[in-house]
């Protein structure tokens, strides 16, 4: 079971202060055959969450160039999304929520190129 687009998510209400902590895993897209290949897919990072009072993990498409900043840099997640897995179990279901973003960039600058989160500057803006 899914959730059709996932659900979208209040950045600030949610997560509140976002510092960055690490690299947490890279997944591999896996061959033909089975194996797996060299080819990352996603990077999954943790996160220090003020507002949930513990780390959270947040995945970016590995399109988006690996991040490394300093340890407890201030961060913002472009466009995140919250989803399940649910699997079917013998007394109901086992579920389990993941977080999903287009990025990860420092607190106060833009996206990188190819996402549609560039800061507008127009004057309406202001």
């Amino acid at each position: 079971m899914r959730l059709a687009e996932g659900i979208v998510i209040d950045k600030e209400k949610t997560f509140g202060l976002l510092k960055f902590s690490s690299l947490r895993r890279e997944v591999f897209l896996q061959n033909e055959d089975g194996t797996v290949s060299t080819e990352v897919k996603e990077r999954t990072y943790d996160l220090k969450s003020r507002e949930q009072g513990r780390m959270i993990q947040v995945s970016i498409p590995a399109s988006v160039s690996l991040k490394e900043f300093d340890y407890n840099a201030e961060v913002e997640i472009i466009n995140p999304v919250a989803d399940t897995v649910a699997n079917a179990t013998f007394r109901g279901a086992d579920v389990d929520w993941y977080i999903k973003a287009d990025d990860l960039i420092l607190k106060g600058k833009t996206a990188s190129p190819g996402t549609n989160t560039q800061k507008s500057t127009s004057p309406k803006d202001k």
